[in-house]
């Protein structure tokens, strides 16, 4: 599966548990970490919970391999590696206090099918 199928699984996933302000920055020649950051936040520990757990599932279910997710028990900012696509799940204070769009701000957004 190619990182735009796989962007589109995860973004697919956040949409469904009402994540907000779903974005996607493209890192391809930015970042050696990963081809594509998806953000989004939830507004409580139990909807960023269920937005990541959904992100891993569905990801699971179309056979793309979850290298890893860290810190689901806070619940404030949930990471999931999906090798070339890694989904940044935040709690909306944390988000606005890392500002991935603004430390990224040279990355370019992709238009997302939600």
């Amino acid at each position: 599966m190619n990182e735009a199928s796989i962007l589109k699984v995860a973004a697919e996933a956040c949409d469904d548990k009402r994540a907000e302000e779903i974005i996607a920055l493209n890192m391809q020649g930015i970042s050696l970490v990963a081809d594509y950051f998806l953000i989004c936040h939830g507004n409580s520990d139990k909807q960023v919970q269920a937005i990541a757990r959904e992100v891993k599932d569905q990801a699971e279910e179309h056979g793309i391999h979850v290298k890893r997710m860290e810190g689901f028990d806070e619940a404030r900012w949930i990471l999931i590696d999906l090798g070339d696509v890694v989904a940044h799940v935040f709690h909306k204070e944390e988000r606005g206090y890392y500002n991935l769009e603004k430390l990224w701000g040279d990355a370019p957004q992709e238009d997302l099918p939600l």
